[in-house]
């Protein structure tokens, strides 16, 4: 299975010029995709619908949307009540069995802009388990801004099995049981997006475990794993953007410590032009699970 996540900036290439033709010719071939910074009627990207765009363009993958910022769109007449949004998105070949939406822990600023961020939760079914598949938008502010969101997505990770399925319990009797074929939610996860931080930072550290004195990471048994060290790949390659003019891994792949012996491959394709990020692929071989 081929897993691609790709921070878009709305379309916006190297060029500055909005293509969404383009970031979709970037993630051909994946069997997932995650995106982030994926708008919806606003001035910058033309008021157009880049949701509609992308579905239209990929029309074997089912799909889920969630909106960090969600606003009035002041050129929407009250009968298209049209919302002004920014936010990640899930693509998938395989069904979607249930989706779930986060808002992240947030600080408001009177200084430095400071925007809602959030994960989008897909449930799919690739092999004889499932999979939950998150992609997520972190702050760019600071560290101590971006640890209590990193917490927030732990939690959500940790308590998903407890919380249960979106429709669950007995529901023989009432009018909730059409769709609800399989109640089980997944101890295992890939979290996939821009992070916005990178691998010298104490939100890494959280994110995969704290550096032993002795070489690698402790990491835990229900954690998860950074995809590209584990194919062999070091920390400080694989650059996905830069931060003041400096290259900068700040996209990451997070497999579910579990499902470790599944990644096969990971890459950054640095031939991709189509925004100010570059996407990151993983593979994974469940043949063996």
């Amino acid at each position: 299975m081929k897993l691609v996540s790709y921070n878009i900036q709305y379309g916006k290439g190297q060029d500055n010029i909005v293509d969404i033709e383009r970031i979709v010719g970037e993630i051909q071939g994946a069997d997932v995709i995650a995106l982030q910074e994926v708008d919806r009627f606003w001035p910058r990207t033309g008021m157009v619908d880049q949701v509609q765009q992308i579905t239209e363009r990929l029309p074997e993958y089912y799909w889920v949307y969630g909106a960090g910022v969600d606003l009035h769109c002041s050129q929407s007449p009250p009968h298209e009540n049209r919302r002004r949004q920014f936010g990640n998105m899930i693509l998938s070949r395989y069904p979607i069995e249930s989706s779930r939406h986060h808002l992240l822990p947030k600080l408001g600023s009177i200084g430095p802009l400071s925007i809602q961020r959030s994960a989008i939760e897909a449930s799919i079914k690739p092999c004889s388990y499932k999979l939950r598949i998150y992609s997520v938008h972190l702050t760019h502010l600071s560290s101590q801004t971006r640890i209590p969101q990193i917490e927030r997505l732990f939690d959500i990770h940790n308590t998903a099995e407890t919380e249960g399925f979106a429709v669950n319990g007995n529901l023989e009797g009432f009018d909730w049981q059409d769709g609800v074929d399989d109640q089980e939610v997944s101890p295992h996860a890939i979290i996939m997006g821009d992070f916005n931080c990178q691998p010298d930072s104490p939100e890494y550290d959280i994110m995969t475990g704290p550096k032993c004195d002795y070489g690698g990471r402790i990491i835990s048994p229900k954690g998860f794993v950074d995809a590209w060290t584990i194919v062999g790949n070091d920390e400080d390659t694989g650059y996905t953007s830069d931060v003041h003019n400096i290259p900068a891994r700040l996209d990451y792949c997070l497999v579910s410590s579990a499902l470790k012996s599944t990644i096969v491959h990971c890459h950054v394709d640095s031939q991709a032009n189509g925004s100010d990020h570059l996407p990151i692929w993983i593979e994974l071989d469940f043949s063996s699970k």
